[in-house]
């Protein structure tokens, strides 16, 4: 006879008889199966002090949910010593169980997290070295689905219960505006008129809206517009905008004339790969830093995050950029670089804290589910949203001071 049970956050769960005829007699029910996750869980049946009542002894199982549950009856009656066996046989092959499914899980998650990592990383030096009308592509396609996955999650029933929403349309023209501001950025040179003009559009798109327009969205829509179109124009202004060759940098006059010669290798290309370089240290190291020594919560916001990590990861981002500094022989100046590191780790964190407050908000873990292991496009690219045009800012305005 099929019994549904809910398993419940506690050490004993107790069945009625009254939900099933079989378990009505006095017979103690010994065998139990539950099909969990593929993996077939064999637990035992402990009596609660009456007929009618029984208890199975659970461990806090991983993917809280209701299971089918098939009771098989046996004849022997068991004492009082016989049950306490039974009970603690079936703790310790529940924790053997949970231990195994987590363990599975966990090196699931690992090896897509690895993979996928790989294949990002690949991807995006490729993009990176092609430069030009490549890269820019490359950055409108992400920052297309990023701006997506941010309107879904102003959207969702978190933040849409205290504010409104923009409308479906409306979400949708900007995320195409955000996608087309790279493109107009490398096209023209600049993007200020980019950003106002689409401002405009939006303003006038939610005012002419039927029903009653609210600043809400507005202001949420704007900020879409700033956060996922504006602020990742400054990678193309950065990789492809800074066209002075790299003359210190050796590996250029190494580099193939088929592939550019050592005119491919210019500022913009050097200071590109060692702020993408840090950021991806700044991560690494705070994410293994925080494993290893995190006992601090860093902010409510993330609450994952120590401030263990948050030092190793500023440690790691500062000596990953002062060693490219030296390999690239781009800044000349150790002050430089080690201003450099400073800003791509700030950069870095607040634009993930940002992301993660939206998510808060939201109620949601990631912002998407397309890449395996890490989410959506938006928790990859959350790091680099402010990067980018703080690196753009301090090589155009303060290296020059220390020569570049």
């Amino acid at each position: 006879m099929a019994v549904q049970v809910g398993l419940e956050r506690s050490n004993v769960l107790s069945i009625s008889a009254a939900s099933c005829p079989c378990l009505r007699s006095p017979p103690f029910f010994k065998a139990l199966k539950l099909p969990f996750a593929s993996t077939k869980l064999s637990i035992r049946l402990i009596r609660m002090g009456s007929d009618n009542i029984f208890g199975i002894p659970v461990r806090i199982l991983p993917r809280h949910r209701t299971v089918m549950c098939v009771a098989s009856a046996e004849s022997d009656r068991m004492d009082e010593s016989g049950a306490k066996e039974e009970v603690i046989e079936g703790y310790n092959l529940l924790e053997k169980e949970e231990l195994n499914l987590d363990e599975q899980h966990k090196a699931s998650q690992l090896k897509s997290r690895v993979i996928s990592g790989l294949v990002i990383g690949i991807s995006m030096g490729g993009i990176i070295l092609a430069g030009g009308w490549v890269f820019t592509i490359g950055v409108a396609a992400a920052v297309f689905i990023a701006a997506r996955e941010y309107f879904g999650l102003v959207r969702s029933d978190g933040i849409a219960v205290g504010m409104t929403p923009p409308p479906r349309y409306v979400s949708r023209v900007c995320s195409v505006i955000c996608a087309l501001m790279p493109l107009w950025t490398l096209y023209a040179g600049h993007i200020d008129i980019s950003v106002t003009s689409a401002a405009f559009v939006v303003a006038i798109a939610l005012l002419l809206q039927r029903g009653n327009p609210r600043f809400a969205q507005l202001s949420s829509a704007v900020f879409g517009l700033f956060y996922c179109g504006y602020l990742p124009c400054f990678w193309v202004k950065l990789r492809c905008g800074l066209s002075l060759p790299a003359l210190n940098t050796k590996i250029g006059h190494l580099w193939p004339v088929l592939l550019g010669g050592p005119t491919h290798w210019t500022v913009g290309l050097v200071a590109t790969l060692l702020a993408v370089s840090s950021i991806i240290a700044a991560d690494t190291y705070a994410f293994l830093g925080g494993k290893a020594f995190g006992r601090t919560p860093l902010i409510n916001v993330s609450p994952k995050k120590t401030w263990e990590g948050a030092m190793a990861g500023l440690a790691g981002c500062v000596a990953t950029s002062v060693l490219l500094s030296k390999i690239l022989c781009w800044p000349k100046s150790l002050p430089s670089a080690v201003a450099l590191g400073f800003l791509n780790f700030f950069g870095s964190l607040f634009g993930d804290l940002t992301e993660s407050m939206i998510k808060r908000d939201a109620g949601v873990k990631d912002s998407g589910s397309l890449i395996p292991g890490h989410g959506g496009v938006l928790d990859r690219v959350d790091s680099y949203i402010f990067t980018g045009a703080l690196a753009y800012s301090f090589v155009k305005t303060f290296v020059p001071l220390f020569g570049v």
